[in-house]
């Protein structure tokens, strides 16, 4: 029976499954693929799985082989001949003008395809750029635009948490983010305490938002006004996990008063 891993491929490039067979391998393996235009390579994600009926004939390649050390070898030269074709590239942005910048760059494991990844503030007519550069590499050329968190997603870095950015190190696709999700976890409403290094809410706001929002139910909103054994008050200060809330009674009284917990939880 045919298998299938997930692989991420290339440094940057998606994640997606792809068959595998008569081949040993584990997760964090890194492997040589065939693709449809070039040869390619990746780092298995997952636990091999039988392969799910219909799926295999739309994969989009397979695994040809673990990459062995001489594989490995030729990884690290494609990272840094990337490096030097940075450059290249920002010369000619340069020279034609274009209001981009490249973020990063990586080759297919043959060098027949060389992807660069840019940000820029609004629509980039780059076709003029692929040519040239096709004409000096003698590859294919992928410019693939990118977002702020796509960005810090490709460069990396370190959050206000002390650890790797989510977005670098585990996180295969981006969530959707509100405001809200700030909002319903009673966090303060600032820009500096609640955006990643992206800019962006942070991603780790999703995390708990449902969890906040399922004890959140039923307890008074900041400036209520609820009655208590002590008298009516209004309430200042809200403890959504542990579903209590402060009152101010008045002539500097105060009273703490707990909810019970959904019937659902």
């Amino acid at each position: 029976m045919e298998k299938v891993i997930q692989v991420g491929l290339g440094e940057f490039r998606g994640i997606s499954l792809y068959n595998i067979k008569d081949i040993d391998c584990s997760r964090g393996d890194f492997v040589v693929l065939s693709m449809d235009r070039a040869t390619e390579y990746g780092k298995i994600i997952s636990d091999t799985e039988a392969s799910p009926e219909g799926r295999v004939e739309n994969l989009p390649g397979k695994v040809l082989r673990i990459a062995n050390e001489e594989d490995l070898k030729r990884i690290e030269r494609n990272k840094e001949k990337a490096k030097e074709t940075i450059s290249t590239c920002e010369k000619k942005i340069s020279e034609q003008k274009l209001n981009m910048k490249i973020v990063h760059c990586e080759f297919s494991f043959d060098n027949s395809k060389i992807v660069f990844f840019f940000i820029a503030d609004e629509r980039v007519d780059f076709r003029n750029l692929v040519k040239e550069l096709a004409g000096i590499f003698r590859a294919r050329i992928e410019l693939k635009q990118i977002g702020v968190r796509d960005q810090a997603k490709t460069v990396g870095g370190m959050g206000c948490c002390g650890r790797e950015l989510c977005c670098s190190s585990y996180m295969r696709d981006f969530h959707p983010l509100t405001i809200k999700m700030a909002k319903e976890q009673d966090l303060p409403i600032n820009p500096s305490r609640i955006s990643g290094v992206c800019g962006r809410i942070k991603c780790c706001m999703a995390y708990e938002f449902q969890v906040y929002k399922q004890y959140a139910k039923g307890l008074p909103k900041r400036g209520a006004k609820i009655s208590t054994a002590q008298g009516k008050g209004k309430v200042f200060d809200v403890n959504i996990l542990q579903r209590s809330v402060k009152i101010d009674l008045g002539d500097g009284k105060t009273a703490k008063v707990s909810f019970k917990k959904n019937e659902e939880e």
